[in-house]
């Protein structure tokens, strides 16, 4: 059994729209999905709308998942 996490960060024109998005997978299924422009999670299955509503429901945890655009992939642009 395998559970794992994909980030990825999407530049448009440089540092002017940037998105981020997570993707949770556990035995290569993808469960839910976190993209910074919808702003929250969302499940793929019903393990995952669970998931998603839990952590939605998190409010300090989901204040950081949409900092992360600004402090994760705006701030690593030059390396990524």
């Amino acid at each position: 059994f395998q559970e794992m996490f994909k980030f990825e960060c999407h530049f448009i024109n440089g540092t002017e729209k940037v998105r981020l998005v997570e993707r949770c997978i556990y035995n290569r299924e993808q469960y839910a999905m976190l993209d910074s422009s919808v702003g929250h999670y969302v499940g793929d299955i019903p393990y995952g709308e669970k998931v998603a509503r839990y952590l939605n429901n998190q409010t300090d945890f989901m204040e950081q998942k949409r900092a992360a655009v600004d402090t994760f992939c705006r701030h690593n642009y030059e390396v990524l």
